[in-house]
């Protein structure tokens, strides 16, 4: 009997559904992530990209819309409509939903893909940096490092695979170099020093004082620095200069912070500045995310935070400040913790609360608090912690920028723990491999 021809059987199309929360994982992590998708499947009808957003602490309020200029998203859903999606399944738009897809993490609460991906049918995959929850009923695993696959309970390992370092995979852009270069006037001999002190007024009310107040004490000393905030996109820059306010914020007495004016270029190619009373410029770096800023500094004076972990992924060297004149000014808890911590009333005191315990426990324990130094299990960059004093911090910043071969080593270790890039292919290899083992 001769054979009868077959046309070939075309695979069922998949749902990618894309989990995300803040400004950062938004540029860093789904951007090169949805690169990477589109780049490993030709046809586009067979695969449908959808970004979900859930709250977030550190939320600017544009990250849905930076989400829907990415050409790789076909659906996104702002944050507002978290809940009811979470709970019921539901969108705000009523999407429609293929028989197959997967529901990728990459920001927010492990909790929901979990429950998203039951809600749908869906398998789930996570991105994991530092740590990984609900093993048993998540069914695939990117990290980026073997650490935690060693951290991981043995009957759980074979759902992990190291693809490396997300945040290795967002390039900075070489015209943000370029113009850093002819707005803030670098030449070979400029030391430009990065100043990072949140974007939370609990951080701010301590930071802006006492950043300010090390800049002004390393200038002294060293004419040839130069000093940069990139400035988060939620503060508007008027803001920065009420923090430094005597009568309204007592933390800059406490910090002998110096006055401050903002100056605004009447020429729109110059960037505003803050001019402290002894004639210090600091400028102010308004492009979202600041990596082409960030990328061009010696050195940065940072909080603890998600910025260590950004600064540790550009293998900028880093001194850490954690003042303890005001306990409840770290506020930098993610997911569900992260949002009770902001409600009224009851979050600065709880936020207060978790702070005294966290940082209690782990300064017994010698533990770290900046994230480089917790991949690396020891100290890579310095953290201050306790009563800080301008002087402590720039005597810190002046050994370093005085000691260049120091600041080198830095550099290569920092690149050493975070790894190599190319993660966002790897990691999309691993999200495909996951919904379409889930058929056979």
């Amino acid at each position: 009997m001769a054979a009868v021809d077959r046309p070939p059987i075309e695979p069922d199309p998949i749902d990618i559904v894309i989990l995300s929360n803040g400004p950062g994982e938004v540029t860093t992590w789904v951007k090169p992530v949805v690169q990477a998708l589109r780049t490993q499947t030709g046809d586009r009808s067979q695969l449908r990209i959808s970004v979900v957003l859930s709250p977030c602490p550190h939320s600017t309020g544009q990250e849905a819309e930076i989400a829907r200029h990415y050409p790789e998203v076909d659906r996104v859903q702002g944050a507002q409509h978290f809940w009811p999606f979470l709970l019921r399944g539901k969108t705000a738009a009523d999407w429609d939903w293929r028989d197959r897809g997967v529901v990728v993490f990459l920001g927010g609460d492990q909790i929901y893909p979990v429950l998203v991906g039951r809600r749908l049918g869906y398998k789930t995959v996570i991105y994991a940096e530092w740590f990984t929850n609900w093993r048993r009923w998540v069914d695939a695993y990117g990290v980026m490092s073997a650490r935690l696959i060693e951290q991981a309970p043995a009957a759980y390992r074979p759902k992990f695979t190291v693809v490396g370092d997300l945040m290795s995979d967002s390039q900075v852009v070489s015209t943000d170099q370029d113009r850093v270069t002819q707005q803030i006037g670098l030449t070979a001999a400029t030391e430009l020093i990065g100043l990072l002190p949140g974007s939370k007024r609990s951080k701010l009310t301590q930071g802006m004082p006492l950043f300010l107040a090390t800049a002004e004490y390393v200038r002294d000393r060293r004419p040839q620095t130069r000093f940069v905030i990139p400035v988060a996109p939620t503060l508007q820059l008027e803001a920065l200069v009420d923090y430094m306010n005597a009568d309204a914020n007592p933390m800059v007495s406490v910090f002998g912070g110096p006055a401050v004016t903002l100056v605004r270029p009447a020429d729109p190619d110059q960037l505003p500045y803050l001019k402290t009373d002894q004639g210090t410029q600091i400028f102010l770096w308004e492009p979202f995310p600041a990596h082409g800023v960030t990328s061009q500094c010696r050195l940065c004076l940072t909080t603890v935070g998600a910025n260590t972990a950004e600064l540790g992924a550009l293998g900028i060297p880093m001194v850490v400040l954690l003042p303890t004149q005001q306990l409840d000014a770290m506020n930098a808890w993610d997911g569900l913790l992260g949002l009770l911590i902001n409600l009224p009333l009851v979050g600065k005191p709880l936020n207060r609360l978790v702070n005294w315990v966290v940082f209690a426990y782990l300064s017994r324990k010698g533990k770290r608090f900046a994230w480089p130094n917790i991949w690396a299990g020891r100290e890579v960059v310095p953290e201050l912690f306790g009563p800080i004093t301008a002087q402590q911090a720039g005597d810190r910043i002046l050994t370093y920028l005085e000691n260049p071969e120091t600041l080198a080593a830095v550099r290569q270790t920092l690149q050493a723990v975070r790894g190599e890039p190319g993660a966002a292919q790897k990691l999309a290899a691993l999200i495909l491999k996951t919904v379409n083992e889930a058929q056979l």
